[in-house]
């Protein structure tokens, strides 16, 4: 871990204010928010959002590695996380360390977001005894879903959000330096948030959390669909197809190219 790391992940974790975190899948996204968001995070959502899954379990090592690079290449200034995908970690320390350390070396980010808590506690110990910085994600984690009904809130029975507790408390002790909580209920991520001793990042949670996440796309309008915990800043789909009429009428009507699009 360089001196630029540390640094980056220090300040990230000492920030007072609510945190920003945001996602990038390509250089010039993370270009547009290096410096504006505290963390970038290159999810493996991209499954869904580049390459139209359902689901995110269908994501090999070297994508991620492919799209952490190209955003590795434009950001500076913020904390740059890439996620590990599903069958990378899960099975032996010593193979999640291999391919930790692969990503962290291919793509040149900060750190590695890995879903699960108890569970995984030996893999995150591993991790950051081998200084690898770590992100934990815990509530609802999208890499364990096979159907669609599988993206619901969880911690909503007693049962559900002790075992979310126990999730946080193992992601902690085990020296990750954040924890992102998705899809529980607004009392329950308070009460996640209250007993946490590293940051939380929120999503679908509580605005009690120390931060929150969205993936950039859902934020600026690509989808006619998004979740519930999503608040759309845009209607990017909308200016596309506005554009895209206007350059259709425009061949039709031999406006374009004028004299100034001819060399």
């Amino acid at each position: 871990m360089g001196i630029e790391t540390i640094k980056k992940i220090t300040k990230f974790c000492n920030t007072k204010r609510p945190l920003v975190c945001l996602t990038a899948y390509t250089r010039y996204m993370g270009e547009i928010l290096d410096g504006n968001c505290d963390l970038i995070l290159v999810g493996d959502s991209l499954s869904m959002v580049i390459y139209g899954n359902n689901f995110t379990k269908n994501v090999t090592l070297q994508t991620m590695i492919n799209h952490g690079k190209a955003v590795g290449l434009a950001v500076k200034k913020s904390v740059l996380v890439v996620d590990m995908p599903k069958g990378t970690y899960e099975t032996s320390s010593k193979i999640a360390l291999k391919n930790a350390k692969k990503i962290m070396r291919e793509t040149n980010c900060d750190a590695v977001k890995v879903e699960g808590g108890l569970k995984i506690k030996k893999i995150i110990k591993t991790l950051v005894k081998n200084k690898i910085p770590v992100m934990g994600h815990i509530g609802l984690m999208p890499q364990q879903a096979n159907k669609l009904s599988d993206y619901k809130v969880k911690g909503r029975s007693e049962k559900e959000e002790k075992s979310i507790i126990n999730d946080l408390v193992a992601v902690q002790e085990s020296g990750a330096f954040s924890v992102v909580i998705e899809s529980v209920p607004r009392a329950l991520a308070d009460k996640l948030s209250k007993i946490s001793t590293i940051k939380t990042i929120g999503i679908g949670a509580s605005k009690q959390c120390d931060g929150q996440v969205l993936v950039t796309e859902d934020l600026l309008g690509y989808f006619t669909k998004t979740a519930k915990f999503v608040k759309q800043y845009d209607d990017i789909r909308g200016r596309i197809l506005r554009s895209v009429h206007k350059f259709k009428s425009d061949i039709i009507k031999r406006k374009f190219p004028t004299e100034k699009n001819i060399y």
